[in-house]
């Protein structure tokens, strides 16, 4: 017989290994706030005299990879948010070796991972199983499972007790949608897409309060060059454009990013936008913030603006309107920076 199937059908016979390894869970706090991470504390212990060792991504040692919560609201099961992934067989170096007697402590964010952004009370318990969880001398997998005792936290969510599938959070008319976004950066980032539309909504009514470029100042000036009446148009239709896609497009945030920069999209698929490390630096408003980067996302897709990267940085845009007009009306920087407008220019 086959190994895998060998070992499921094994596993009502070994519950020692279980009783062996132990795992608790324990909140940070009993109640959490909108705004607040949903932290909690994992931890392993071995209760017996030898080494035990357990497969890795059964764990939350390198970061939750897998639905290893049980998670409810109101006593019903919360939809699990993470990825799953395909893997080949474990080997050695997939498992951990927990000493005897030793405990090993993680904390997890739970928001990010399970839809917990709906006001009430909820149950939470570690609880994972596996053909291959145990591993004996660390290179025969051994099937096992690991189960805490349920615990209770209430959270105050940004949506009311009983809303039904809240993925989409209508913070637009065409909505809201996150991914691996955490409470306290779903907070944020409802305020970032409101100051983003914001000064949308402020530029495209600076460039309809002009006549084909002719009546505008220093701030159309300095980003997208002397006034023409084709560049005007299209910096006009673009702005149009991004201010429709705050205003009625079904936007998805995605938080999963770790590197540094502020965001990327993929122009042909609106209107996803993956927010990165210095996002969560920037400033609400002003120079490089929140709102404006994402305004600046939304010029790439190809259904907005299809803007371009000519150059990065406020000098770098403004000498660019200056030399290159007609590439300033398709830099992304550009339609930030004008967005923004800090410093304010008439």
């Amino acid at each position: 017989m086959p190994l895998l199937p060998a070992l499921l059908l094994a596993l009502p016979a070994l519950p020692v290994l279980a009783q062996e390894v132990s795992v608790t869970v324990a909140p940070v706090r009993e109640k959490f706030a909108r705004s607040d991470e949903v932290l909690v504390r994992v931890t392993l212990h071995n209760n017996s005299a030898t080494p035990q060792f357990l497969l890795k991504w059964h764990t939350p040692v390198a970061g939750v990879q897998a639905p290893l919560f049980e998670v409810l609201r109101d006593g019903q099961a919360v939809r699990y948010l993470g990825i799953k992934v395909k893997r080949p067989a474990p080997g050695p170096d997939d498992y951990l070796r927990l000493e005897p007697g030793a405990s090993l402590s993680s904390t997890v964010e739970l928001s990010a991972l399970y839809e917990m952004n709906v006001t009430g009370p909820y149950q939470l318990r570690y609880r994972t199983a596996s053909s291959g969880l145990f591993a004996a001398s660390g290179i025969r997998p051994v099937p096992g499972a690991l189960a805490s005792s349920q615990v209770g936290i209430w959270i105050d969510g940004r949506l009311p007790r009983g809303t039904g599938t809240p993925a989409r959070q209508l913070a637009n008319g065409g909505g809201l949608e996150f991914s691996k976004c955490s409470n306290a950066q779903q907070e944020q980032l409802v305020a970032a897409v409101e100051a983003g539309k914001a000064m949308t909504i402020d530029a495209h009514n600076y460039l309809l309060a002009g006549t084909g470029g002719a009546q505008y100042g220093a701030r159309y000036g300095t980003w997208f060059g002397a006034p023409d009446a084709g560049r005007a148009a299209t910096v006009n239709t673009n702005f149009a454009a991004i201010r429709d896609a705050f205003e009625t497009k079904p936007l998805k945030i995605d938080c999963g990013c770790k590197e540094n920069y502020f965001a990327y999209v993929y122009p042909a698929q609106p209107y996803a936008i993956y927010v990165c490390k210095a996002f969560w630096t920037a400033p609400l408003s002003g120079t490089d913030s929140r709102g404006g980067t994402l305004l600046h996302e939304l010029s790439h897709f190809d259904a907005v603006a299809a803007t371009d990267d000519h150059v990065y940085g406020q000098q770098g845009a403004a000498e660019l309107a200056k030399s290159a007009p007609a590439r300033a009306v398709r830099n992304a920087d550009s339609h930030e920076y004008f967005g923004e407008n800090s410093p304010a220019l008439n």
